[in-house]
């Protein structure tokens, strides 16, 4: 028996997730046709085994009890499930997704990309991958386990959307381009309906730049400075004491930001929240 080791070439979450972002890039830089959106068209349609192992990733994901023998034996329901599945198709599936990213991209960059439930995922994976007699990890498996039961009794368990996005790729007529703004704004949870300048070129630079985090940094951090000038110099002129004060709190708080060694979606909104809230302080001292 050998242990299990994780593997971002063969997480079909991870895969799934990393061409999401890429058919967004795509989208934004005006690449026609997306390579991307042909290879989620090709490999997640119907008939694959991608496509089914996917829906049981994005059921483990979108599950919410705060019941842990609920949660467990929901698990274990899924992993019956997810048992029936031939492991030597499945492989033969993700060797030749892999093979056509390779084609047309350089590996080494695709994978670089960071994503927020990238541990998620590998606990996923490694829970999918110990439900054969062929590993033995019984401590990772415990481990995953145990991260997948707390993340469905989490409180902000926030909507998968992967079910979703596969139904609507798989629908030739929806405008890709469209779709790919509406995956990534639903993943920020929240409804942006007038982007002004500065938020739509952070949206830009985000996704342009998810390869390249050193830039992509750097960029978050002129952002958040520009905004916090912008915030304490309304803090003093806003003349309600406790509204002043909260400005001063979100500062601080973006300034937080700063001191991450990577950017999360999480920073992100918090940065496009802020420019919303300039806006409408803007407003207030107009009148």
């Amino acid at each position: 028996m050998t242990k299990i080791k994780h593997s971002k070439f063969k997480n079909t979450g991870v895969l799934f997730e990393l061409l999401i972002r890429q058919i967004t890039s795509d989208a934004i830089n005006n690449i026609e046709p997306s390579v991307s959106v042909k290879l989620m068209k090709e490999f997640f349609k119907s008939n694959t085994l991608l496509r089914k192992e996917m829906k049981y990733y994005s059921m483990l994901k979108s599950e919410k009890t705060k019941s842990v023998p609920r949660a467990s034996k929901f698990i274990d329901v899924v992993l019956a499930e997810h048992s029936k599945i031939s492991k030597s198709a499945i492989k033969r599936e993700k060797y030749n997704l892999i093979k056509e990213i390779k084609k047309h991209y350089d590996l080494d960059k695709f994978f670089s990309t960071k994503i927020s439930d990238y541990k998620l995922n590998a606990s996923i994976y490694n829970l999918f991958e110990g439900n054969t007699k062929k590993f033995n990890s019984p401590k990772k498996i415990m481990a995953s386990r145990e991260t997948i039961i707390e993340h469905i009794k989490s409180k902000d368990l926030p909507k998968s959307n992967d079910g979703v996005i596969i139904e609507a790729y798989e629908k030739e007529s929806q405008d890709i381009r469209l779709l790919s703004y509406t995956i990534l704004l639903e993943k920020f949870n929240d409804k942006y309906n007038d982007l002004n300048g500065k938020q739509k070129t952070l949206l830009k630079e985000y996704i342009n730049n998810v390869n390249n985090t050193g830039r992509l940094k750097k960029f978050i951090d002129e952002n958040i400075d520009s905004v916090s000038k912008s915030l304490d110099r309304a803090s003093k002129l806003i003349k309600d004491k406790v509204v002043a004060v909260k400005l001063n709190e979100v500062s601080t708080q973006l300034k937080v930001i700063k001191t991450k060694k990577s950017v999360k979606d999480a920073h992100l909104l918090s940065i496009m929240r802020s420019y919303d809230l300039l806006k409408e302080i803007a407003n207030v001292i107009k009148k």
